[in-house]
Order: C-alpha cells, then structure tokens, then sequence
C-alpha cells in the first residue's frame, strides 16, 4: 500500500508546482477511496487552449490512480468575474455568453478526460440558490485584512484604486464550491494560489475535512513570455485545425519547447530526459519537437491527422512549395545581423517595423516555416531565411 501511495505521489507531484500542505496528500491517498478531485473553470471564452489543458492532463493523472474528477464550469463565478490579476474591476458576462462558452467546454474537455469518472457540475445549482442571510453567514466567516492581504487586491487598495465590494464574494463564492462540492483536493494555476487557500478555510467554517491544494504552472503563450491567452494571441485552441495546431507548435523556441513537454506531454521524464542529452550531443531540437506537435494533434484529432499535419508541414516549409513568383532579396547586415522587423520592412513584406512587431506579437510572421515568437531576434549573416507574414506574403532572404 505504502509504495503504491509513493507511486502515486510521484505522478501527481509530475510537473506541479506546489502542494498545500504536501502531508496531507499522502494523508488523503491513505484513505482508501476514490478522492473527489476539483477544478473550477469558469467560461469567459468559446474555446479551451493548451493552457488549460496543464490542468487537465493532471486530472486525467487523478482519473488514471481511480479517483473521480469534478470538472466545475462556473456559470455563476463567471457572471462576478475572477479579480485575480486584475488592477481594475472586471465587466459581468452575459448569462447567453456564458451558457454558449460553457457548452463548448463540455464538448472539448473529453478529448483529455474519461466520461466514466468525470462529473460535469455548473455552481449556479447551488450558488444561485443561497439566500441572502446564506451568503451574509458565508462572508461572516472570512475579514477584509486577510482579504486585502491579497496581492491585486493590495496594490490596488495601496494605489487607490477602486474594488468593488462584489469582488470580494468571488474567493468566498470559489471556496463555497468546495463545501458543495466535498473536495478532497483541488487544482489551479499559481495564479488561483489565494482563492484556493480561501476554499480550505471554507471548509473548516462547515465543518468539513479541508482540501488539500495543488497548483501548476501558468503555460506560456507562442511568445514564450506571457501566459497562453486569446486576447492575446499567443494561444494554440484544442479546437484547432490539425494543420494550424501542428504548424505553431513547431513554431514555438527551442527552450519553451521543453517546458511543453512537461507539461503537455504524456512522455515520461526519463524520455523526456534521453530526449535533451540528445539535443546536447548535437540532434536537431526540430526533431523533438516534431515529437511533441505529433503526440498533441493526435491527443486532439487522430494519429492520421498528425502525420497528414506533418506531411503538409514538410511539404510547404522543407520541399518547397512556394509561390511560383517568390522574390529573392539580399540585405547586407552588421556583424550582429540583422533586427527581424527591420528585415521584414526592408524585404517588403510590412510597411513599417512598428507593423512588424505588431504582427509578431500577433503570431503572424513566419521564419522557415515556424512561427516567430521572440520581437527581438536577430537574422544571423551568411544565412537563407524563407520570411512569411500572413498566408500570402512570402519572401527568401539572403543575409550577406
């Protein structure tokens, strides 16, 4: 029993960034029942990216060791809006929004998680029916100095910054859910730190055995900087097209590449570890990360279309298939190279370099054949680049 425990503490703990408090998971797993596995998600977009799917992947580890995962979408938190990371208050969703949002989750989420021991729930079922002494006593058991302890609430309390008193109830609405929901552990990103610490609280204010925490890292985005977002355009959607999926996974760097693989890969860390000695011992990182682009649009569409996705990569970007008129261009550069928005306004492919890092930013410009993500790279000299920005506007590039 005792090294089944460790076992499954060390696939849980794959990839985690903290457990809270790390003694009483191996309390929980002693148990000897299924353990009831929280993650709220709350739908303030169509689509699901591979961001979220850090979270998921680790549920489907839970589902993988018999326990059984609440999927919590959050109708109701959605129509208060999460403060967290925040400096100013959130707009209310539309509640026809909301209901759209959610139902794509529901259909998408199972492209990771086993129906059979996956609970689907919606907080609005008990969150919409607290009266108002119901949520009077639920806010009696938590103050506003712990409250402003928080950190977006802190800077924005200390910079007179206006919060709402309704965003209070959002960590106490989360921490509810919990005591709805019987938690035994619940999952987040670092960035859901404090509300999930809330929810333990919560707990014991009901008298119930707290939750013991588990957060993840925030997945980068394309630009390998800020956290994968589709307001900001940095995303790959579960949703995508095999082909577009494929073709911005090879994009992303070489060094972002392994942290995807922590966290997105089934791959074990010992692969994981073979795979990097590899790289140091002079593989192309291309080759791994046509591994891990091949492993992901097979887990969201069929191993068919990843190796179709593959083929057409190969093809466009690697055999030539180009515009019959591609124009070959020659720039002349210092020893450090050349900025890549002055090459691409210098080859004609942008207006202006303000434009050029706009459409970097936005994940439109291409350097053979991989999306470029890094504003500030550089075109070594003595070499060829295949420039693309958009879907029509190619050029080759010489850099002497």
């Amino acid at each position: 029993m005792q090294l089944a425990v460790q076992e499954a503490r060390s696939l849980i703990l794959r990839g985690a960034h903290e457990v809270i408090p790390e003694s009483e998971l191996e309390a929980k797993l002693l148990l000897g029942r299924p353990l009831r596995i929280k993650a709220g998600f709350d739908p303030t977009a169509p689509d699901l990216h591979l961001g979220h799917t850090v979270l998921l992947n680790k549920l489907r580890q839970f589902q993988e060791l018999g326990h059984e995962v609440l999927f919590l979408i959050g109708d109701f938190t959605a129509m208060i809006g999460d403060p967290t990371g925040k400096n100013v208050t959130r707009k209310p969703l539309d509640r026809d929004a909301i209901v759209e949002n959610a139902g794509t989750y529901e259909q998408q989420i199972y492209k990771i998680l086993d129906p059979a021991c996956t609970q689907v729930l919606f907080n609005n079922h008990w969150l919409g029916e607290l009266k108002a002494a119901e949520i009077i006593h639920l806010a009696a058991q938590y103050n506003v100095a712990r409250m402003l302890e928080r950190d977006d609430f802190h800077k924005r309390y200390t910079n007179n910054q206006s919060i709402a008193v309704h965003e209070f109830l959002y960590p106490l609405m989360q921490g509810y859910d919990s005591v709805a929901m019987r938690a035994d552990i619940e999952l987040g990103g670092t960035d859901q730190k404090f509300n999930l610490l809330v929810g333990r609280e919560i707990q014991k204010a009901y008298g119930q055995p707290p939750q013991v925490i588990l957060t993840m890292p925030i997945l980068e985005g394309l630009d390998g900087v800020q956290k994968m977002s589709k307001s900001l355009g940095n995303y790959i959607g579960i949703a995508e097209s095999a082909e577009e999926m494929f073709g911005k996974l090879m994009s992303i760097s070489d060094e972002l590449m392994w942290r995807y693989l922590e966290l997105l890969s089934f791959e074990t860390m010992q692969t994981i570890a073979a795979w990097r000695q590899q790289v140091a011992k002079g593989e192309n990182p291309r080759d791994v990360k046509v591994r891990l682009a091949r492993e992901l649009v097979a887990r969201f569409h069929t191993p068919a279309a990843a190796e179709q996705a593959h083929q057409a990569f190969v093809a466009r970007f690697q055999q030539g298939a180009l515009p019959e008129n591609l124009t070959e261009i020659v720039l002349h550069a210092p020893e450090a190279g050349l900025a890549i928005a002055t090459v691409l306004r210098d080859a004609g492919l942008v207006e202006t370099t303000s434009e050029a890092l706009r459409l970097i930013q936005q994940g439109g410009v291409r350097i053979n054949g991989e999306r470029l993500a890094d504003k500030k790279q550089f075109l070594a000299r003595g070499e060829t680049y295949l420039l693309q920005v958009g879907k029509r506007r190619f050029a080759r590039v010489v850099v002497r």
